[in-house]
């Protein structure tokens, strides 16, 4: 986003810093999946050699590029077409939009929630996590300007203000305030509403992180201090060479970022 000024513009670079860390976080899990198999020495399938034969070289961006959308899509319907649908049967029981907007909100929070649960007890998703939670001790070290050692960032809490994990919280928050603005047409009018907004919910949320994770304010902290709680499910405690990985990969940006301040979300 940095390569644009237009998406690096207050409202706007939320939704694309958003799309931006699922396309690298992607790249990362295919990444990782190739070494594995390498490692591993498993044999292309027979639909694994058709693709390289159809599409070559540019067979990795095509699949990223799917996945991204499948991904999209998927969040999209589960946490947001989802709920949007199930609310709508509140209206047998109440007309009052305000009340029918928080049984939605509700609900998308609730999904949310039961799906981190859900996920946090695959084998390999824990890993992940320790990963995660190895990243924001590193982060910590760096923003407390110590030099950047196991010892040194082992200290650290695994939570982190400006963590996706609290984002997509506040995407969740922020969309019940936005939409409670809204009122209750038909279905099909309330789903294309919630979908069109999502950039607006998006740049909103992107801007109170960045704002919490600078400031002091209290209502700010009270405000992400759910999302905090919530990275209880999504960090783990690391082990030292977790912290190792965690503290190259540091460097790594650093290096790449040119010595600019480093930003995370």
């Amino acid at each position: 986003t940095r390569k644009n000024k237009f998406f690096s513009l207050p409202f706007i670079r939320g939704t694309f810093a958003l799309i931006d860390s699922l396309i690298i976080g992607i790249k990362s899990l295919t990444y990782s999946a190739e070494v594995f198999e390498e490692e591993e020495s498993i044999e292309p399938t027979r639909f694994d050699v058709f693709l390289q034969r159809i599409f070559g070289e540019k067979l990795e961006d095509i699949l990223m590029y799917f996945s991204v959308i499948i991904s999209l899509i998927l969040s999209i319907v589960i946490f947001f077409i989802g709920p949007t649908y199930v609310a709508d049967y509140a209206r047998l029981f109440t007309k009052n939009t305000i009340v029918i907007n928080f049984v939605e909100g509700a609900l998308r929070v609730l999904i949310f929630i039961l799906y981190l649960l859900l996920i946090a007890q695959m084998k390999d998703i824990k890993r992940i996590f320790e990963y995660h939670g190895a990243e924001h001790k590193a982060i910590h070290c760096l923003e407390h300007e110590e030099e950047l050692t196991v010892e040194n960032a082992r200290k650290y809490t695994t939570l982190h203000p400006r963590c996706g994990t609290n984002f997509l919280f506040i995407v969740m928050i922020i969309s019940i305030i936005v939409f409670s603005f809204l009122k209750w047409p038909s279905l099909y009018v309330r789903i294309l509403s919630r979908i069109f907004l999502l950039p607006v919910v998006a740049g909103i949320s992107y801007e109170v992180i960045k704002l919490a994770g600078r400031s002091n304010n209290k209502i700010l902290a009270l405000f992400v201090y759910p999302g905090l709680l919530l990275q209880k499910i999504t960090t783990k405690e690391p082990d030292d060479k977790q912290l190792e990985v965690a503290i190259a990969s540091l460097k790594s940006v650093l290096q790449d970022e040119g010595g600019r301040e480093f930003e995370s979300i």
